[in-house]
C-alpha cells in the first residue's frame, strides 16, 4: 500500500517538465541535443527590470510582505490593466502570486467543489487539467480541430455547458497552439457565458504582447462577463522573466478575497524582490518589449516556411505565443531504426533519438495528433533543428 495520497498518485507530471528534464540529462551524457520543449524566451531580462531588482536589495525590501502583493505594485497592475485592456480593476481586486500557475490554482480552489464540472478547451496547457483533478472537479473538454484554428466556438461552449458547470479555463493567445481568439470571437464566447451568471471564466492572458496581428482582446472587456471573468497574466513570457516567479490575478471582489485567504495559507506574498522588479515591468510601456516580439514573428515566419516545406505536416498559422503545434498523422504507422510511430508520443520519442530534437508530444495538451514546437531559440538553432526533423521524418517508411 502506497504511503503517498491517492490525488498524488492520481497526478500526471507535467509533459512540458518531463522532456526538459530529459533533455537536460542527454545533454550532459554529451547528446548534442536541441531542445524545443519549453515555454521559456531565450532573450534576457531586461536592464530596467534587473535595475529595480537590484534596487529592491539594496532599499532592505527583505521583510514579509502583504500577501496579495505590495500596494504600490497591484496600482501598477491596475494601471496597466486599464493601458492595454482598458479593465477597470482596484487595488483589492489584484492578487501577486509565485507565477500565473499559482494564480489560476489559487482561482480554481476559490470557486469549484468536488462535482462541479470545469470547461477545457482542447488543445489545452498542460496543467489546466490537472489542477482541475486536484480541485475534486471534473473536466470537461471541448476539443477545437486544427481546421478551425484550435479555437472553440460559442456553439461548442453552450452545448458544453450543464447544471453542474461552474468554471471554465482556456489561453488567449493559447498555449500549445499559438492562436489567437478575436474579438467577434470572445464577444460571440461571451453571449454564452452572460445566459449563466453561476459560470465563471479563467482568461490566461500570459501571451498578450506576444501577438502578431494586433493588440490582444480581454474578455474581461466586454461588460456583459466582467464580473463572470478572472484575468490572469504575469511577467513571465512578455519581459522574460520565468524565473522571478511573479503572476497576478484582476478578479471580482469576492474572489479576489477567496484567492487571498488560500494564498494565506500556502506560500503568502511572494517574493519581496521578484515584486520589486515586475513593478519596474508592468510600468513599462509594451513598446520596450516589441524587439522580442518582433524576433519571435519572424521565428515564427522562419519555422513555417521551414516545416511547410516537410511533406506530411499539416501546419494552420499561429497568431501569438511561441509556438506551432502541426498535426504529424500522416506519419503514424511509419517507422524506422526500431521506432514504429503509433502516436504523437512516438514521434516525439523518435525524434529526439533519431534527430536530437526534444519536443513535446500533443497527448500531454489533449491531442493526440500533434507536436507542440516551440521556436522561443535563435533562427540559426531552429533552421538546424527543422533540418534534423527533416531528414528523420523522411527515413520513416
Amino acid at each position: 500500500m502506497s504511503m503517498i495520497s491517492d490525488k498524488v498518485n492520481n497526478l500526471a507530471e507535467s509533459a512540458t517538465i518531463a522532456m526538459a528534464s530529459k533533455s537536460r540529462e542527454l545533454k550532459a551524457a554529451g547528446k548534442d541535443i536541441i531542445s524545443l520543449s519549453l515555454g521559456e524566451p531565450d532573450f534576457n531580462t531586461p536592464d530596467f527590470v534587473k535595475k529595480a531588482a537590484k534596487e529592491g536589495v539594496d532599499q532592505n525590501y527583505s521583510k514579509y510582505m502583504p500577501v496579495p502583493g505590495y500596494l504600490d505594485l497591484r496600482e501598477s497592475i491596475c494601471a496597466k490593466f486599464k493601458r492595454d485592456n482598458d479593465l477597470d480593476y482596484t487595488p483589492n481586486q489584484i492578487v501577486v502570486s509565485t507565477g500565473a500557475k499559482q494564480s489560476i490554482m489559487n482561482v480554481v480552489m476559490s470557486l469549484v467543489n468536488p462535482g462541479d464540472e470545469v470547461i477545457i478547451p482542447v488543445p489545452y496547457w498542460v496543467t489546466y487539467v490537472e489542477q482541475v483533478r486536484l480541485s475534486g472537479a471534473t473536466p470537461v473538454m471541448v476539443e477545437a480541430t486544427l481546421e478551425q484554428d484550435f479555437k472553440m466556438t460559442a456553439a461548442q461552449l453552450s452545448a458544453a455547458i450543464t447544471p453542474k458547470t461552474k468554471l471554465m479555463i482556456f489561453s488567449n493567445p493559447c498555449n500549445p497552439t499559438g492562436s489567437a481568439y478575436s474579438h467577434q470571437e470572445l464577444s460571440d464566447l461571451a453571449d454564452v457565458i452572460a445566459e449563466h451568471p453561476n459560470f465563471y471564466v479563467i482568461s490566461d492572458e500570459i501571451y498578450e504582447h506576444i501577438n502578431f496581428v494586433g493588440k490582444n482582446v480581454s474578455l474581461a472587456s466586454f461588460d456583459k462577463v466582467y464580473n463572470q471573468t478572472i484575468t490572469i497574466n504575469g511577467v513571465s513570457k512578455a519581459f522574460a522573466m520565468t524565473g522571478y516567479r511573479v503572476g497576478y490575478i484582476g478578479a471580482p471582489i469576492e474572489i479576489a478575497k477567496a484567492c487571498n485567504k488560500i494564498q494565506g495559507q500556502f506560500t503568502s506574498g511572494t517574493s519581496s524582490i521578484s515584486q520589486r522588479a515586475a513593478k519596474a515591468a508592468v510600468d513599462a510601456d509594451p513598446s520596450e518589449i516589441k524587439f522580442m516580439v518582433e524576433a519571435f514573428h519572424k521565428r515564427r515566419d522562419l519555422v513555417l516556411e521551414k516545416l511547410g516545406e516537410i511533406e506530411g505536416v499539416k501546419l494552420n498559422v499561429p497568431e501569438g505565443a511561441f509556438y506551432v503545434f502541426p498535426d504529424i498523422t500522416a506519419f503514424f504507422g511509419k517507422s524506422h531504426a526500431g521506432h514504429t510511430i503509433q502516436t504523437a508520443t512516438d514521434l516525439s520519442m523518435y525524434l529526439l533519438d533519431e534527430a536530437l530534437v526534444a519536443l513535446v508530444t500533443g497527448v500531454a495538451f489533449g491531442d493526440p495528433n500533434c507536436i507542440r514546437i516551440s521556436y522561443a531559440a535563435s533562427e540559426e538553432v531552429l533552421t538546424e533543428a527543422i533540418s534534423r526533423i527533416k531528414i528523420a521524418l523522411d527515413k520513416l517508411s
